[in-house]
């Protein structure tokens, strides 16, 4: 019985799980814009190899501290070691805790560099509520997300191992939070720009 119910349920939590992951296909931008997280992972490494394709023409890795510098610089360090030239690469340190944070964070720095199009580059899991969060803490700033391939977290059976289920949780929880928090006027058409 349980099983049976579960067959019906699978095209649900299937859509559910891949909802999560939002990509675009890249086009030309201002800048590309690694999100904090991931500095010797997939992240960094689709952003350069974004940069180096001619999508922008400088890839800003966000980041808190860490160590003697921050993500950001050990992630350029990282990505010298596999051939990618270190001039495609900037730093930006804070110390933001949260997704909001961050975009609050990075919108002074995106309008000091008068940015108009930005290629988001986060986890694909991550990459709809990044989406959703930097439309919001970041108006007038068209964002592409390109996210980099999780290989922990499957979307299309997320329900089946621990880690995609903790992740897919943990996203689904923070979207609501951030919509509800976030804006609750005008909400709907904020988010998808009508």
């Amino acid at each position: 019985m349980f099983v049976a119910g579960l067959i019906r349920w699978q095209p649900t939590l299937s859509f559910l799980g891949r909802y999560l992951v939002y990509s675009l296909p890249p086009q030309s931008a201002d800048i590309i814009l690694v999100l904090a997280g991931d500095f010797y992972g997939p992240r960094v490494f689709k952003a350069a190899e974004l940069a180096k394709q001619g999508y922008a023409p400088v890839v800003l890795i966000s980041g808190g501290p860490y160590q003697r510098g921050t993500e950001g610089d050990y992630a350029i360090a990282f990505l010298a070691t596999h051939g990618y030239s270190t001039h495609l690469f900037e730093s930006f340190g804070h110390n933001a805790r949260s997704t909001i944070e961050e975009a609050i964070a990075l919108r002074g720095e995106l309008r000091r560099r008068h940015v108009k199009r930005v290629i988001l580059v986060t986890s694909d899991f991550h990459s709809r509520r990044s989406a959703i969060v930097f439309r919001l803490f970041c108006p007038g700033i068209d964002f592409i997300s390109v996210p980099g391939p999780e290989p922990k977290f499957h979307a299309d059976r997320w329900w089946m191992d621990d880690h995609s289920r903790a992740l897919f949780y943990s996203e689904w929880t923070k979207i609501f939070g951030t919509v509800l928090m976030a804006y609750p006027k005008d909400l709907i058409g904020r988010l998808w720009g009508s």
